[in-house]
């Protein structure tokens, strides 16, 4: 299924390649995982729990 998965690395990741977060769509939730560790998989979240993630990184 990985493999399936359309990934897209944020416009926030550092274009140095040091800090590179990728978000999938994998329909009612998001995929998230660092570019450069593919293969260590990634974590699954509903959108409403990333929507208050970034918020919260936003807001500190």
């Amino acid at each position: 299924m990985e493999d399936l998965i359309k990934w897209r690395k944020s416009t926030h990741s550092a274009s140095d390649g040091s800090d590179c977060v990728e978000l999938g769509d994998l329909g009612t939730a998001v995929g998230v995982r660092d570019s450069k560790a593919p293969e260590a998989g990634h974590l699954t979240m509903e959108r409403a729990t990333l929507r208050t993630l970034v918020d919260a990184v936003k807001a500190s």
